[in-house]
Parts: structure tokens; sequence; C-alpha cells
């Protein structure tokens, strides 16, 4: 499931691009599949980093050769092992949800990131999100989950305030609300329930198969019900 829309972050030959919170390895796949680019996943999960490193060599092996360069990095985000300016583009996306020193977090993302380079952020949309915490308890109770809801004008004031800014936005993944929603209403625990399972099952097939008339829907719905809000931004020269 790709959040990020590369097509609009303007990526060139050779450029670096940091993926904040890669789990198992989505956005780097694509971009290095789709751009002669140096990818770096970086992610405290170690476990997550290994399931980025299989899928991305799956990919390798059977998706075709990719055009692109990518390696992988243990790192907290409130820390970022990287210098000054590393990179021409980064990405962290459903990631600052988690972080509870998100501003932190913001001032390394920003740090990295060189000067006229763009950074994209998504989180989850503030009122299918305020939904879920509304049906299910456990859903943000949950060790490691989410901490906070962010309002667009919050996610987005929190980057302007360092130099960023902000270019446009838009929504994502539609289809995925109500299956959180059903999720939440049922028990999040329950993931073999047959009304969540089938949905899952759904969800699966559209992101392998990626039908017309499904791309359509989720099109017209975004703007409604899209699970993922998606803030793309420039840093100042």
């Amino acid at each position: 499931m790709i959040t990020i829309d590369y097509k609009r972050l303007g990526i060139r030959r050779q450029d670096r691009i940091l993926d904040m919170g890669c789990g198992p390895g989505r956005h780097v796949s694509r971009a290095c599949a789709d751009f002669d680019a140096t990818v770096i996943g970086a992610d405290l999960s170690v476990d997550d980093l290994e399931k980025a490193k299989t899928n991305i060599r799956a990919h390798e092996e059977y998706g075709g050769a990719l055009k692109g360069r990518w390696g992988l990095s243990a790192a907290d985000i409130t820390a970022l092992p990287f210098a000054d300016h590393a990179f021409d583009h980064v990405i962290c996306s459903e990631v600052m949800e988690h972080i509870p020193d998100d501003r932190q977090a913001a001032r390394e993302l920003f740090r990295v990131l060189r000067p006229g380079g763009t950074l994209t952020v998504s989180v989850p949309r503030y009122v299918p999100e305020k939904i879920c915490w509304t049906l299910s308890a456990a859903y943000c109770n949950t060790e490691g989950g989410h901490v906070r809801i962010y309002k667009k004008r919050q996610i987005t004031r929190m980057f302007e305030k360092l130099g960023a800014r902000k270019r446009f936005s838009h929504h994502a993944h539609s289809l995925h609300t109500p299956y959180w929603w059903l999720k939440c209403l049922i028990g999040p625990e329950k993931e073999t329930a047959a009304p969540v399972s089938l949905y899952h099952r759904f969800l699966t097939w559209d992101i392998m198969k990626k039908p017309t008339i499904t791309r359509r829907i989720d099109s017209v719905c975004n703007p409604l019900i899209g699970k993922s809000l998606v803030v793309y931004f420039r840093k100042g020269m």
C-alpha cells in the first residue's frame, strides 16, 4: 500500500531519499523501482528492517531490476544518525502519530533535509481516526499504538514553524477506512472474525490486482473518507 505520490516530489537522477519509519519497505521498493536514486529506509524496529530486506530482495528477484540503490538503517526518529542536509527528499508515512515527542521528531526530519528539498508526511486523517478511537478503547491503548490524532492545521503548522512551506495535500486509502471501523466495532483483537477477514481479503485482492473500478471508487471517496492525510512541504533555501 503506497501512500506517497512520488510523482509530486520532482525526484531527479542520483537524488538521496530517506524513508523514515520504512516498516516492511514498501516505499523503498517503489522508489527504487521507479527512480535512479539512492533510497535509505530507516526504522527503530529491527524486525521490520529484516522484513524490508526480504521484501526488497524478493522484488529484485521476481519484479525485475531496480533502477535505484537502497540501504537500511536502524534509527530513532528523535535522534537520526545522519548528517545535516544529507537528503534531497524525506518521507515519513504513518509514523508521527506514534511518537510521544513529535516536535523533536519533526526537527530531526527537517535537519537532515537539504535546503530546497521536499518533505512528505502522512498521518491518519482526523475524522476517520476519531471514529476508530470512539468505537474501540483497545485501538488507541495498544502498546506502541497511536498517541494522538492530528488535525490538518496542526501537522502543517508544526513543520511550517521550522521553516517548511506547504505545497499541497491530499487524502488516500478510502477503501481502508471501513475496514478499520469494522475492526474497531468488532474488536481489534478479533482478526479472524468473518466480516473482518472477508474485508481484509478484498483489500489484499485490490492491492494486488488494482482493478480500474476500485481505483475510481477510491479516488472519488478519498476527499470524503480517505484514511490518510498526506502533506507535501518544501524546505526554504
